[in-house]
């Protein structure tokens, strides 16, 4: 069937942390709501024809995930990924956050060291911090408006501080931390929208492989990936690296199911696969939704041509919205995004960071963006926007910034 992205949809009103938190968090809320990372368009029909017979039944008791569930997760990482995997690999989680989470508590304990390359989603920080390991910020390299592994960096970030270090080139010319044991790794990677090729993900693998260290991949937004682009799971390069990685992966993002708190984390390695387990029954959150498994194992059976159209609807939104800021509003510069539905605006033209350049987007354009200083250090002139909306929204939304900006200049210039 034909879908309609164009359709708006008013949320308002239905505790949707996007819209009805908006005066709380950023102290008004006549403003287009663009920082949480969820889409203004609606779940796919069969998925929402599945959750209304259930609810008709009229009983919700306790609940597990059936062979069709496991089944669906399966084909569907192989029809969109190419990657093989088995049914006893998968495991549950109520969110890939809570899975990291799960995983530094299982797998590193307290003064342990987590890498995680910056800038990055909040919560990489959280997750580790909160629970007492420390973070190690392995910074990417920009340069001409794009994002890249600084390998060298990282092998600077990994190595024991009190040796020398020489080149990361030649193995054995440093003498790797014992103490970083986990890296969270994020493809498509979240501000930026680097979908990261075969060949950063082989170095990545190389070095954590060599190094200890287990990679734990939030890989999230990885079904929204743009044409010219490939979406690979690290884990499917090879024997070695799918013993050593745990894949998060949920439909939430994929068919707007991120309320449903659900998410299906890939382990192929026995050992870690038990030992994960163990962490999630301990904690007595292995039961989940009942509805969260009915709208996974519908959008993976059912979903496809549903996000095929929807793709193309958001490549013709971000065509739109980087030829607008090219010609209408030049001092913001869009890092173009490979995947994902965020853009990440370099706002350094604009003269302002951090505060500051918040209450120009809030108060000025009218517009909740994320700040880039929640993202990491060296972030500050930067702005997340979220651009899942129906054209006329998002369009809407640029003619309030472009508005904003040229009131700013002719202010500085009077």
């Amino acid at each position: 069937m034909k879908y309609n992205f164009d359709r708006r949809v008013d949320r308002r009103g239905t505790d949707t942390f996007k819209w009805d938190k908006l005066a709380a968090r950023f102290g008004r809320d006549d403003i287009i709501s663009m920082w949480i990372a969820d889409m203004e368009f609606e779940t796919p029909v069969p998925v929402r024809d599945a959750l209304k017979k259930r609810c008709d039944h009229g009983i919700f008791g306790y609940t597990f995930r059936s062979d069709a569930y496991h089944d669906a997760v399966r084909k569907w990482v192989k029809a969109r990924s190419n990657w093989e995997i088995k049914n006893e690999w998968i495991c549950f989680c109520p969110g890939i956050v809570p899975a990291l989470s799960l995983c530094v508590n299982t797998f590193t304990r307290p003064g342990d060291k987590v890498i995680t390359q910056t800038p990055v989603y909040p919560p990489f920080y959280t997750v580790v911090k909160k629970n007492g390991r420390r973070v190690v910020e392995n910074r990417l390299k920009y340069e001409l408006n794009q994002y890249t592994i600084d390998f060298e960096r990282l092998a600077e970030d990994i190595r024991l501080k009190s040796t020398p270090f020489t080149s990361s080139l030649a193995n054995g010319a440093y003498q790797f931390d014992p103490a970083v044991k986990m890296m969270l790794f994020c493809n498509p990677h979240n501000p930026t929208g680097r979908v990261w090729q075969q060949s950063e993900l082989e170095r990545i693998g190389r070095i954590c492989l060599e190094n200890n260290i287990l990679i734990v991949s939030d890989d999230i937004h990885c079904d929204l990936v743009y044409r010219k682009n490939q979406y690979i799971p690290i884990a499917s390069l090879s024997r070695e690296l799918q013993a050593n990685t745990i894949t998060c992966i949920s439909p939430g993002k994929t068919f707007n199911l991120t309320g449903l708190a659900t998410s299906a984390i890939i382990i192929p390695d026995e050992k870690l696969r038990q030992a994960y387990n163990n962490t999630l029954e301990t904690l007595e959150l292995d039961g989940g939704n009942i509805f969260g498994a009915i709208a996974t194992t519908q959008a993976y059976t059912h979903g496809e041509d549903w996000l095929d159209q929807l793709l193309a609807y958001l490549e013709n939104n971000l065509n739109f919205l980087l030829e607008y800021f090219d010609e209408k509003i030049p001092l913001i510069k869009p890092v173009k995004p490979e995947g994902t539905f965020l853009v990440w605006l370099d706002c350094t033209g604009l003269g302002l960071e951090g505060l500051e350049l918040m209450d120009f987007f809030v108060n000025q354009a009218g517009l909740a963006v994320n700040p880039g200083d929640s993202f990491g250090k060296d972030s500050s002139r930067f702005v997340r926007m979220n651009m899942a909306f129906p054209k006329k929204v998002l369009e809407t939304a640029l003619n309030r910034l472009e508005a904003a900006v040229k009131s700013r200049l002719q202010l500085k210039q009077g």
